[in-house]
C-alpha cells in the first residue's frame, strides 16, 4: 500500500501547488493601504483659460521632418502670443530661446539643488480637413467643447502649465527650487528641440528632481475587471524602430512570372513575422502597474496577477489573440504600415519593399529587434535594414519626494482615481531627459474617454471646457508642492 500513499501524498501536493496556494495568494492579493490627502482648493481665471488655449489653437503650428515645408511664420505668431497672454511669466522668469524650436524658461527659487522641469510641445500633426466636423485651426467652442488640433496634443497642457504659473506669480507664490518650463516645437518630428534643451541642463550640471511630460492620463476601462478611473503615469516608454524590408526581382512582363515575385517573397516574410511576434516580456513598469491595479481587479483576474509565475503563459496567449494595448505591454509590437512595388499592373516589380514600424520592448533594443526579425523571416533574399530606430527609456523610481508629488497632485485633482505606473506605448520628448534625471513623469494632465484619445493624431480633436479647467487645476496643486 506504499505506492497508494505516495500516490496521494502526490496529488495533495498537487493541489496545494495549482490549486490552493494559487486561490490563497489571490484571496491576499488586495489593495495596499494608500495614503489620503487632504483637499487642496485653487482659484484661477477659468474664462481666460479657455480663450488663451483657443488662440494658441487657432496658431497653425504643425511640424514637419522637412523643415522647410514649415510655416515659421505661424510658429514665431505662437511665440509672439506668449509674453502677451502670461505677462506675470514674462516678467519673473528668465526666458532663453535655445534654437527656433526651443523655448525655456527658468522661475527661480530660493534654492536651486531640486530643479523641477514641467514640459509641453507646442507642435501639432497635420490634419486632413475633409475628414473634420470643424475647421480644425478655427479653435471653434460649441455646447462645451473646444475643437482644434493641439487641444490635447499638447498645447492643453501647456496652457495649463502657463494658466498655473501666472496665477501662482500672481498671488506672490515664490518656488522653493527652481522650475523650468520648457517648450519643444518639433516634439512630432522627433526634433532637435527637447534634446537641446536637455544639453543646455547637462551643460549647466542640471539634474532635474522631478520631470513632468506628456504621456498617460485619467482613464476607465482600461485595464480587466477594475471599474475605477485609472490615473496612469508612464515611468518609461517603449524604443521606437521602422525597418525596411526589401527584395531584389528581375522585372519583366507579368504574363510570364516565376512561382514568386518580389512581392510574394515580401508577402510571405510579413505573413512569417505577424505568426510568430515577438516573446513576452514582463518589465518593471508593467510589473508595477499590475501589481497596483491588479489587486484591485475582480477575483477571476486577481487569480491570474497573484500567480504570473503560474498563468503567465494564459496571459501571455490572451494577450496575443486580443491584441491592442494589453498585448503591447508585454511585447516588442510589430505593426507593418507601408508596401510598395511595380509602377505598372501588368509589369513584375524589379524591386519590392515594406516598412514595418516596431515598438521596442524594456531590456531589448534596436539591434536585437532587428535580429530577431531576420531570424523569424529566415530568408536571404531579403534585406532587412535600419530607417531609423532609437532604444526604450530608462525606467524612473516609484519611490520618493518626486512619486510622492505626482500622486498628491492627482488624488486631489481627480479623487478617487487609482493612480498607478505604466509603460508609455508610444513615444515622447521626455524621453532624453532620462540622461539627466531618473524621476522623469509621463503623464497629460487629462481625464480621457476612449473617444477623446483616439482623436489625438486623428480627427476632430477637442476638449470640453471642464477638463482645461482640470488640467490647471492639477498644475496648481503640483507647482505649489515645488
Amino acid at each position: 500500500m506504499t505506492w497508494v500513499y505516495a500516490v496521494i501524498g502526490i496529488v495533495v501536493a498537487l493541489l496545494l501547488v495549482f490549486v490552493i496556494i494559487p486561490v490563497i495568494r489571490a484571496i491576499r492579493f488586495r489593495p495596499k493601504k494608500e495614503k489620503t490627502y487632504p483637499d487642496f482648493p485653487v482659484q484661477f481665471d477659468e474664462d481666460k483659460a479657455v480663450s488663451d488655449l483657443a488662440e494658441m489653437i487657432r496658431c497653425k503650428t504643425v511640424s514637419d521632418t522637412d523643415e522647410s515645408l514649415e510655416d515659421d511664420a505661424e510658429f514665431e505668431k505662437f511665440e509672439a502670443l506668449l509674453p502677451r497672454l502670461f505677462p506675470k511669466v514674462h516678467e519673473t522668469c528668465e526666458f532663453t530661446k535655445l534654437s527656433k524650436r526651443s523655448l525655456l524658461f527658468r522661475w527661480k527659487g530660493k534654492d536651486s539643488s531640486k530643479a523641477r522641469v514641467l514640459m509641453a510641445h507646442y507642435d501639432v500633426v497635420s490634419v486632413e480637413q475633409s475628414l473634420w466636423q470643424k475647421p480644425a485651426f478655427d479653435a471653434i467652442i460649441e455646447d462645451g467643447v473646444l475643437w482644434g488640433r493641439g487641444t490635447l496634443d499638447t498645447k492643453g497642457t501647456l496652457n495649463g502649465v502657463l494658466q498655473a504659473a501666472e496665477q501662482l506669480i500672481k498671488d506672490g507664490f515664490v518656488p522653493q527650487n527652481d522650475i523650468y518650463l520648457a517648450f519643444s516645437g518639433n516634439e512630432e518630428t522627433n526634433g532637435y528641440g527637447a534634446p537641446t534643451i536637455v544639453e543646455y541642463f547637462r551643460q549647466k550640471g542640471i539634474r532635474p528632481a522631478l520631470v513632468c511630460d506628456e504621456g498617460g492620463a485619467v482613464v476607465e476601462k482600461v485595464f480587466p475587471g477594475v471599474s475605477e478611473p485609472c490615473a496612469l503615469i508612464g515611468i518609461a516608454e517603449k524604443g521606437l524602430c521602422n525597418l525596411r524590408f526589401s527584395v531584389e526581382g528581375k522585372g519583366g512582363h507579368a504574363s510570364a512570372p516565376p512561382p514568386h515575385t518580389a512581392v510574394g517573397v515580401l508577402s510571405r516574410a510579413c505573413a512569417r513575422a505577424e505568426s510568430k511576434p515577438f516573446p513576452s516580456r514582463l518589465s518593471k513598469p508593467a510589473k508595477e502597474m499590475f501589481d497596483t491595479l491588479g489587486r484591485r481587479s475582480s477575483f477571476a483576474y486577481r487569480l491570474i496577477f497573484a500567480n504570473l509565475w503560474l498563468f503567465g503563459g494564459l496571459l501571455n496567449k490572451i494577450c496575443k489573440k486580443s491584441g491592442g494595448e494589453l498585448n503591447a505591454l508585454m511585447r516588442t509590437t510589430v505593426a507593418f504600415t507601408q508596401m510598395s512595388g511595380s509602377k505598372g499592373m501588368n509589369v513584375l516589380p524589379p524591386r519590392a519593399e515594406m516598412i514595418a514600424n516596431l515598438r521596442i520592448m524594456c531590456g531589448e533594443s534596436v539591434e536585437s529587434a532587428k535580429s530577431y526579425m531576420e531570424k523569424v523571416i529566415a530568408d536571404d533574399s531579403v534585406k532587412v535594414e535600419v530607417v531609423y530606430g532609437m532604444d526604450p527609456s530608462n525606467v524612473s523610481e516609484t519611490r520618493g519626494e518626486a512619486w510622492e508629488m505626482m500622486k498628491r497632485a492627482i488624488s486631489q485633482t481627480w479623487q478617487g482615481a487609482l493612480v498607478s505606473p505604466y509603460l508609455m506605448l508610444a513615444c515622447s520628448d521626455s524621453r532624453h531627459y532620462g540622461e539627466i534625471s531618473d524621476h522623469v513623469y509621463r503623464f497629460s494632465a487629462m481625464a480621457l474617454s476612449k473617444e477623446e484619445r483616439a482623436s489625438i493624431h486623428g480627427n476632430d480633436e477637442r476638449i470640453p471646457v471642464e477638463k482645461i479647467w482640470r488640467t490647471v487645476e492639477f498644475y496648481l496643486r503640483l507647482i505649489s508642492q515645488f
